[in-house]
């Protein structure tokens, strides 16, 4: 359904150097690689590798020291390679899904969460087959057409294709939703939640078709659990705070 608009992600900056400054009369070191501890009255204490102090702009870390070059290679012997993850299978992105979503919980910046949250819709958006991926591709240029029919043609097969794909009855759900089909729409958003209940674009939608059929007790449960799922969708948030004052106001 329609995407919620989110600050735009950002890295993290990398942090920087400390130092306590150095009292009057102490001579300066000598310049020295890595970071070093700084302490009134005694000389510059170079940290050793891999060393950790706390200073005003957060955590420093020595460099640590490169092995030799035998000694590295029997390291990377002795440590086999982390094994990739297979996008191609359901088990492979059901991994990363869970770890995105426990990311999107532990954040508490926008920045990240909007980065975090396209990471998520970019894995719900493969279905690891390359003919209904191609086919989602010709959805989304007719969907931009608004040649409503003839996308929901084309999510009929890929659905028929593969059917545990939940993003193929989210885009349906989009397309009947634009094409006036309310009830339809519903049931794939229904469809939707059983396959990802995570999916919180299907709640959003949800919500607005409960909103638009006068049901707004039961469109703002939904856009709470939506808000739940994703914290940083500022759009829900601002729905919820008019809803609540609807809702509450009716009740009194």
């Amino acid at each position: 359904m329609r995407k919620i608009r989110v600050i735009p992600f950002v890295i993290m900056s990398v942090l920087s150097g400390m130092g306590f400054g150095r009292a009057e009369g102490v001579p300066a070191p000598e310049p020295r690689n890595g970071p070093s501890l700084q302490i009134p009255g005694l000389p510059a204490v170079p940290l050793p590798p891999g060393s950790r102090v706390f200073g005003p702009q957060g955590p420093q870390t020595g460099a640590p020291a490169r092995p030799a070059p035998k000694a590295a290679a029997r390291a990377e012997q002795a440590s086999p390679p982390k094994p990739q993850i297979d996008m191609t299978q359901p088990a492979g992105r059901q991994r990363v899904l869970d770890e995105l979503f426990q990311r999107l919980e532990r954040t508490k910046d926008a920045d990240e969460a909007q980065g975090i949250s396209g990471a998520i819709e970019r894995v719900w958006m493969r279905s690891g087959s390359d003919t209904a991926d191609l086919l989602m591709d010709r959805v989304g240029t007719v969907m931009q057409a608004k040649e409503w029919p003839v996308a929901e043609g084309l999510l009929d097969k890929i659905v028929e294709l593969e059917p545990q794909w939940a993003e193929a009855w989210n885009k349906r759900a989009t397309v009947r939703f634009f094409h006036d089909d309310l009830a339809g729409s519903m049931e794939d958003l229904a469809h939707v939640l059983k396959l990802e209940p995570r999916h919180f674009m299907a709640l959003v939608g949800m919500g607005a078709i409960l909103e638009r059929s006068d049901r707004d007790k039961d469109a703002l449960r939904v856009f709470r659990r939506a808000l739940e799922i994703n914290p940083q969708l500022d759009d829900v948030r601002k729905k919820i705070e008019k809803l609540t004052v609807d809702v509450d106001g009716r009740d009194i």
